[in-house]
């Protein structure tokens, strides 16, 4: 495999030639950058959209001269670009019609691909992520086929998501490429952000770039939160579903000066409803209460090329689980009934500040920090687990080109600071204490980017970092893009991810069992484990197509992780066991999918997939399927939206239906006959939906359902009638607890 990757870098340089590329900026009428804009040339997939700064780059086009760019709220234009040129464009707002932002929506699928770059990345607009409540962006997922998601136990109702087979530590979540979700946050980290903060999501397969960091293996999850700069002055959101649970959002815009734009996010929501659907006397949902705010400050001076961004939050956020006749005060640390709390604190705080120079707008500097501090104090039954960590984080980056505008390069220096306070305690086997740590990295990247404007782009990375446990060890990433013929894309990419394991905050479910922790303690830097390495590859091909005049999409991707050493979870030795381990042989994971994506009507479209995953680890009794992984899996997406009446009128249909195939679950075989589970769980089906009634361009409610199949998952808990006993285990969860769960809700805005 590494022979291959050399020799995709080998030709990758051998292509390299020199192109030239349209650049310039997108303003508004007072000359105020519009970040966001789509850029793209005429009747081709050669698309890009601007930066924070409003700065676009594009390659040039020489069989298509006609350049279209487009913005919410503003009328499209399309411009006659003859030769490669600087472009400092205006746009004209759409007064005449007060729904553009509507409109332009209708024109650009709200789950697209991005055909302009090396990278296999897929974006979420806002369109999309209002296709589902989205109450926090872990349930944001539920229309999108590149990302799977699960529920990791029948206690906390947390919705755990997988890429290419693989789970969410593997990943690289950030927040405006700042990284998020990580260390102590993995469990819970993405429900404390919520889904109505978020402008979009971009979904990237495959080894990301280098300039984010070192950990990514099976690929990256960016969100963007609304700019305060084009936010409106207000807006709620308000949210009422089964099960007792109620949430509101508001976001509230203040215009500070011409260069200061500030923006509140409040976010409240509470579960007060006890409900026990399946009857094993255990909350199908936790209760549970959080609020979240945060204030976003952005200063921009688009006549000297500086744009900044300032962010402060904090969360508090309480979970009591367990049985339904559990009370905190009179049966917390007792064996009268099995309870569960759950209570996190957050502090965040984070800057970035960026220079473009005004006469080359491809030439920038920026500089990204960030501090975090998460809290958690929970117990589980008799067992418990307290994190604290303290995060500090500092990346350095300057992009400009070589000779021209066709070759690009990123390059800068990166830092990490945690500081773990870590304390557990399993109550099966008297196992656990202190493991307190501080963990630290510093590295340099070098990021190269060539793109022909004819058939041809790609992305060469590579940075250095020393870490104060894993050592000292370069990280090589490459992404090739090729354009065979008309609508046609082809992509290959390769790269290496190392990280490592916090075995107890990724792996909380397991304190919800009678299950003995052990630990294969072999010398290495963290809890006694090594490090894991993973090497990723990949290949997609994307045609898009017109049938019976509507326009189509076929696409199709294979990624394989070929992992070098992986900390290993092991819950098929024994059911009362769950032991962590260095890999002893070979682990890897196999993912296909195919997506077909039709638009029926202007207004109607739909969106398929079927996905199969290999997924093998040998264990020290074998080798085995990944726990809790459909091996084959369903998904379609049909959405319908009626056409605009008088004053913004509106109906909007949405529904989605997965079918997960059979799922390997994890040895029970020596239980008790009524505690056993089989080796495999049945396949089954769900179906959510919603309906969006718009009255006006300020005002609209939904209402929607989950699960409306209805089904539900026999015997969640094992040995739910003995909580305290040696084969207790909430951890065989391999579809919903619950039953149908229906929900409304209405959003307004002042424009």
């Amino acid at each position: 495999m590494h022979k291959i990757f050399l020799m995709l870098c080998f030709l990758g340089w051998y292509t390299v030639s020199a192109q030239e590329t349209v650049t310039g900026k997108v303003l508004d009428e007072k000359n105020q950058p519009l970040p966001g804009a789509n850029v793209f040339w005429l009747n081709t997939t050669i698309a890009t959209s601007t930066n924070d700064t409003g700065a676009f780059s594009i390659p040039f086009s020489k069989g298509n001269m006609m350049l279209v760019i487009s913005y919410i709220g503003f009328k499209t234009d399309t411009l006659h670009v003859h030769t490669p040129q600087v472009i400092n464009h205006k746009m004209t707002p759409d007064s005449a019609q007060q729904l553009g932002e509507v409109t332009v929506d209708k024109t650009l699928s709200s789950l697209r691909r991005n055909q302009a770059t090396a990278v296999n990345t897929s974006t979420m607009g806002s369109k999309e992520l209002l296709k589902a409540a989205c109450c926090n962006i872990a349930e944001s997922f539920e229309t999108n086929p590149s990302v799977d998601v699960n529920f990791s136990d029948a206690l906390t109702g947390t919705r755990q998501i997988k890429m290419l087979g693989l789970t969410s530590p593997y990943l690289l979540i950030s927040e405006e490429n700042l990284p998020s979700i990580r260390g102590a946050g993995q469990a819970y980290g993405l429900t404390f952000v919520p889904g109505t903060w978020v402008e979009s999501i971009q979904v990237t397969k495959g080894a990301g770039p280098v300039i984010n960091g070192y950990e990514s293996i099976s690929g990256q999850i960016n969100y963007e939160l609304i700019k305060p700069e084009k936010s409106e002055p207000f807006f709620l959101n308000l949210y009422a579903g089964m099960g007792g649970r109620y949430e509101l959002n508001a976001h509230i815009k203040q215009k500070v000066s011409d260069k200061w734009n500030t923006l509140l996010f409040v976010h409240g929501n509470t579960r007060v409803g006890k409900y026990d659907m399946n009857h094993d006397h255990f909350l199908d949902n936790p209760l549970g209460k959080q609020v979240n705010v945060m204030n976003r400050w952005q200063y921009h001076d688009a006549e000297k090329g500086w744009v900044s961004f300032i962010n402060l939050r904090y969360m508090r956020d309480e979970k009591q689980a367990g049985m339904v006749s559990f009370d905190p005060e009179r049966d917390k640390g007792s064996t009268h009934h099995w309870g569960s709390e759950i209570n996190t604190d957050k502090v965040d705080a984070s800057a970035k500040l960026g220079y473009v120079w005004p006469d080359m707008p491809y030439q920038s500097i920026g500089l990204q920090t960030s501090f975090n501090y998460h809290k958690q104090a929970s117990y589980f039954g008799l067992s418990q687990y307290d994190i604290d960590q303290k995060s500090g984080y500092a990346n350095l980056i300057f992009s400009s080109i070589i000779d021209n505008t066709m070759n690009k390069f990123s390059t800068g220096i990166s830092a990490t600071y945690d500081k773990y306070n870590e304390f557990a305690f399993i109550y099966a086997n008297r196992f656990g204490g202190n493991f307190d740590r501080v963990d630290n990295s510093a590295g340099a990247f070098f990021e190269y980017t060539y793109d022909n404007a004819n058939n041809f782009s790609l992305v060469l990375g590579g940075r250095f970092d020393y870490h104060n446990r894993l050592g000292a060890f370069a990280t090589p990433r490459l992404h090739l893009k090729y354009n065979p013929w008309e609508k046609g894309t082809l992509r290959l990419s390769a790269g290496r991810g190392k990280r490592a394991a916090n075995i107890f905050a990724e792996n909380q479910q397991y304190f919800g069992s009678s299950r003995v922790f052990t630990v294969a303690a072999e010398g290495g830097k963290l809890y006694g484990l090594n490090p894991e390495i993973a090497w990723n590859y990949g290949a997609s091909f994307v045609q898009g197509f017109t049938l019976f005049g509507k326009n189509a999409e076929f696409a199709v991707d294979f990624y394989r992780t070929d992992f070098q050493n992986q900390v290993v979870v092991d819950v098929f030795a024994s059911p009362q066991f769950v032991s962590f381990y260095n890999l002893k042989g070979s682990s890897f994971a196999n993912s296909l999918q195919v997506d077909l994506n039709y638009e029926i009507t202007h207004h109607f479209n739909v969106r398929t997939a079927y996905k199969y995953y290999d997924i093998q680890t040998d264990y020290t009794s074998g080798r085995f399927e990944k726990p809790l992984q459909a091996k084959h899996r369903f998904f379609t997406n049909i959405a319908y939206e009626t056409h605009i009446k008088e004053k913004g009128r509106q109906w909007k249909f949405d529904a989605t239906y997965n079918l997960l195939g059979k799922q390997r679950l994890p040895y029970t075989g020596s239980n008790p006959v009524a505690y056993q589970r089989g080796d495999y769980a049945p396949s089954f089906g769900t179906v959510n939906f919603q309906v969006t009634r718009t009255f006006s361009s300020t005002f609209e409610m939904y209402a929607g359902g989950e699960n409306v199949t209805n089904y539900k998952q026999a015997n969640a808990i094992v040995a739910a009638d003995d909580a305290f006993g040696p084969y207790f285990d909430t951890t065989l969860v391999y579809g919903p607890v619950f039953g149908q769960m229906y929900y409304a809700g209405l959003r307004f805005k002042i424009k």
